[in-house]
């Protein structure tokens, strides 16, 4: 009887969603899939955990549901009927020492409309003028790739964007607007851009309608339990054996596959693969393709990458003598201030008071931490937690101390697309696809949030199993594969 051949296998280096997601999009291939996570829990920035007895996300609390893979994926793993809409996204933003109203009709900032743009009062009435000009003022030519702030205060002014792109771009990337690509952070709106004279016509094309009457369906979407939830529930569903607390400090190439050196130097393990997945950031990337492809490891280094720090706080609810009301607010930068946007999170997610007894908490979410602003995360988690209550309350008025307070870090978490970052990717690609059986996945390439990461893990997945389906050279032979064991 010939002995059946064993499966080939598939190593993904990276526990967090998109490589999670990867190793479900290869469930029902004829592989062998292992997740290799040096932490030890799966799940990267998703994790949920309690606050006032309130479970509550401590990276990542919604996910974008205009694009379909992060919803798609939850439905397929069976967490359907854990979908929650939110109850409000009206945002704000603080600004000259009161919380005001964003304009209706906006695009990260970029307005459509001048006359919401002045009933908001976000701007002086001398920005607000310089504003208006977008619309007499000769076209700017948009020819490659420039900063957002680059091409927005060309339109709109310097306040403008120091008012409103800044702050809704930072609470995206943590990052500087003058830094970010246009065409990487707001793709739609540079195309858009290259069709009208006026940018603010440019930023109407893609908001719906004005007045049609009909509500947009919600932007956003959680899990009843937190997205933290959602990492298990994938893991889980794609049957891969994940190995967490386990690192990878080596990918060597190998005749028809790839060797991974794991654990510390002084316990090495190994483990061989057909095929190989990289599911982590760009610095750990780049340190492990160094050796078999360099193009893609200087690449990949070049990526920046800003840490954050969220500060989750419970106030009774007799703490707040005026409702809260919207979803939050941001904060620019220039109003000189250590947070950056605070989420309304049992306002904007209701079923969270509703799970509650009727003298209950409200839970808000602090976000602390831009590009080029370390020092303010080298606090103590208590003086973090002090700082980040005592701006809120002089932003809504909440009286006495937080019941309870938590501080999640998340060092180097957020991946900065400056200018060129597409030029930049697409090396990453060229030089990682030049070596058969290995591909690269999430937040460092198409966009930060759930959906694109999961797409990238769907790409990934497919890039691997064209090559394990295609025929083997002449003469090739297979390579034992290691169990991995330390």
């Amino acid at each position: 009887m010939t002995r059946a051949a064993a499966p080939r296998r598939v190593a993904i280096v990276g526990g967090g969603i998109s490589g999670l997601a990867a190793a479900y999009f290869l469930r029902d291939a004829p592989v062998s899939v292992t997740v290799y996570e040096g932490s030890p829990r799966p799940g990267g920035k998703l994790a949920v955990s309690d606050v006032a007895g309130i479970a509550t996300d401590d990276g990542a609390e919604a996910l974008l549901t205009r694009r379909p893979e992060g919803t798609d994926l939850i439905r397929a793993v069976g967490l359907a009927d854990q979908l929650v809409t939110p109850g409000t996204l009206s945002a704000r933003v603080w600004i000259r020492g009161a919380v005001r109203d964003l304009p209706g009709r906006q695009l990260m900032g970029v307005p459509a409309d001048f006359a919401e743009l002045a009933r908001s009062q976000v701007l002086s009435p001398t920005g607000l003028a310089r504003a208006r000009l977008d619309a007499e003022l000769p076209a700017t030519p948009l020819d490659g790739d420039v900063s957002v702030a680059g091409y927005a205060s060309a339109r709109f002014g310097q306040e403008l964007v120091d008012r409103l792109v800044d702050p809704l771009l930072g609470g995206v990337y943590a990052g500087r607007s003058e830094e970010l690509s246009l065409e990487a952070t707001l793709p739609g709106l540079a195309a858009a851009a290259r069709r009208h004279r006026s940018l603010a016509a440019a930023a109407a094309t893609l908001l719906p309608p004005a007045g049609n009457g009909a509500a947009p369906p919600p932007a956003f979407t959680t899990l009843a339990g937190g997205l933290g939830t959602l990492p298990p529930a994938v893991a889980a569903a794609s049957g891969a054996a994940v190995r967490t607390s386990c690192m990878v400090r080596e990918l060597i190439r190998i005749p028809n596959g790839w060797r991974l050196i794991t654990g510390p130097a002084s316990q090495p393990g190994t483990a061989e693969a057909d095929a190989v997945i990289l599911a982590v950031p760009a610095r750990p990337a780049s340190r492990l393709l160094a050796s078999t492809a360099p193009a893609a490891a200087v690449a990949l280094g070049e990526i920046r990458y800003a840490s954050m720090a969220i500060v989750t706080l419970a106030y009774p609810r007799e703490a707040f003598a005026v409702p809260l009301g919207g979803s939050g607010y941001l904060v620019p930068a220039v109003e000189g201030r250590a947070v950056k946007a605070v989420t309304f999170s049992t306002v904007k997610w209701p079923h969270l008071l509703r799970a509650q007894p009727e003298h209950g908490v409200h839970i808000v979410r602090c976000s602390l931490g831009r590009i080029g602003e370390e020092t303010v995360l080298q606090r103590d988690d208590a003086e973090l937690a002090a700082v980040a209550s005592a701006e809120f309350a002089a932003a809504t008025g909440a009286s006495g101390p937080p019941a309870e307070a938590r501080v999640t870090r998340w060092g180097g978490a957020l991946p900065q697309y400056a200018v060129g970052h597409l030029d930049r990717v697409a090396r990453i690609r060229a030089a990682v696809a030049a070596q058969p059986g290995l591909a690269v996945c999430g937040a460092a390439y198409d966009g930060l949030g759930i959906p694109a990461c999961v797409a990238t893990a769907r790409a990934a997945a497919d890039q691997v199993l064209a090559h394990l389906a295609a025929p083997a050279g002449p003469g090739a032979a297979r390579q034992p594969g290691g169990d991995g064991r330390q």
